[in-house]
């Protein structure tokens, strides 16, 4: 059975907390869409989910964006709970299982929400919010398979979030808060990306291919935009060139559509449970014939928190059982996003180092000294993050001595005196997809 081919499925899920919508709000983003002006109310939504309304050609476009369960918002955490009870219980995940056992595994990509000028949809602001619940909710679940991973939303020029963005520089101050409080409070670095409205730009791609070395972005719809006027054309999630292919690529140094020899890994990552880029019978079949061809594939998939992910889990199973009967040498395997990418990887070259990740990290008379004792850093350094004894959080670039293996950063008072830091802390991914992150508190 180890020998065999393997379909790797992994279900990422854009992890954002609770989030309400009423009638209102609803029908401002059919304007903002379409540019139609409606009466708001609860008959007129009635009316165009059930496509009564002459919309001049529109109207099952319309339909899809306001179908009765993609507004069936989870809008407490009491609400992520109740659905989580479930979905995270062995009899929910067990339904299905694996070549190898295990039931149905998630990829939880928590985001932070910070730096907004409003609220409106009453998310839950503030640092670490979104991740902490899940690592407590995973904990006591005793959820092990499951992983918690990366997803950020570039802001507007506004910063409201109800506008969508794809620029990390114009970002770049709530970002770099977001990597420093997780590695200082929460101990924990990124191994696997889901970008924020499925975009990526030369800028995150820069950035991207310094840290995150698994990235389930690409969303290559069978060369057609699949999607509604406000997103097509490339708005936003462009893959319109983009591989095919689920067995993943490298990107190009300009062109993060284009295979190349970056270092990072892009997979292929459809929809669940939203109005565009749905993962069809199609696509399953394609990544098992992939499989089945080259030895190994992944077979990935996003949805939200914020809506109920229980019958897209359905929905994909089914699609997974279908498909199962007619690829009978190709071993089903459940994975989380970073546990497949790196079976996946070493699958297709088992020559490349697959040692864990290990760092040290020593300060002494405001030099902080960091070197790499096991494995291979991603990037081009580790990440350097700093909090003040006031409580604020910094990020900087550390002195290359021995590239890929040793560094360095001083504390003076070009940067901060060892009297006003706190804690140090470094983290980093290897280029295997381990991760290692260490910390030391200033006397």
């Amino acid at each position: 059975m180890s020998d065999a081919p393997r379909l790797y499925v992994v279900h990422c899920i854009d992890t954002e907390g609770p989030l309400t919508e009423d009638v209102a709000a609803t029908f401002a983003r059919l304007e903002n869409i379409f540019g139609l002006k409606l009466e708001a109310s609860a008959a007129t939504l009635a009316r165009l989910q059930r496509g009564e309304i002459d919309l001049g050609g529109r109207e099952e476009q319309v339909a899809r964006v306001v179908a009765p369960r993609l507004l069936q918002y989870n809008n407490s955490w009491s609400d992520v709970r109740a659905m989580l009870d479930e979905a995270l219980s062995p009899a929910f995940r067990n339904r299905m299982v694996d070549d190898f056992g295990r039931g149905w595994t998630y990829s939880w990509h928590c985001m932070d929400h910070a730096g907004y000028s409003d609220n409106p949809r009453r998310k839950d602001l503030g640092y670490g919010n979104v991740f902490r619940f899940y690592r407590q909710m995973l904990a006591e679940t005793g959820s092990l398979h499951d992983e918690l991973n990366w997803h950020f939303h570039p802001l507007s020029f506004s910063r409201n979030p109800l506008q969508c963005a794809t620029s990390y520089v114009n970002s770049y101050d709530v970002l770099m808060q977001v990597l420093c409080r997780r590695i200082v409070d929460e101990g924990w670095f990124p191994a696997a990306n889901r970008p924020g409205f499925h975009s990526e730009r030369p800028d995150s791609h820069a950035f991207l291919e310094q840290w995150i070395p698994f990235d389930y972005a690409n969303q290559y719809y069978d060369g057609v935009d699949d999607g509604q006027p406000d997103l097509t054309r490339g708005r936003f999630g462009d893959w319109r060139r983009a591989s095919p292919s689920w067995r993943g690529y490298r990107p190009a140094h300009d062109d993060y559509q284009a295979e190349g020899s970056c270092r990072r890994w892009i997979f292929r990552c459809l929809n669940v449970g939203t109005r565009f880029n749905e993962l069809q019978s199609r696509h399953v079949e394609q990544a098992y014939e992939e499989a089945a061809r080259h030895g190994s594939a992944i077979l990935a998939f996003a949805d939200h928190d914020y809506r109920d992910l229980r019958p897209d889990v359905h929905y994909v199973r089914d699609l997974l059982q279908t498909a199962r009967g007619k690829f009978p040498g190709v071993k089903l395997a459940f994975a989380g996003a970073v546990e497949a990418a790196r079976a996946h990887t070493a699958a297709m070259n088992p020559a490349a180092s697959h040692d864990e990740l290990d760092l040290s990290l020593e300060v002494r008379n405001g030099i902080v000294d960091i070197r790499v004792r096991q494995g291979t850093v991603f990037g081009p350094q580790p990440f350097l993050a700093l909090k003040t004894v006031g409580g604020s959080y910094h990020h900087d670039n550390l002195d290359v001595h021995l590239p890929g293996r040793a560094w360095t950063y001083t504390l003076d008072e070009q940067t901060l005196r060892p009297n006003e830091v706190q804690t140090v802390a470094v983290a980093a991914a290897g280029r295997d997809g381990s991760t290692c992150v260490r910390r030391a508190t200033i006397p």
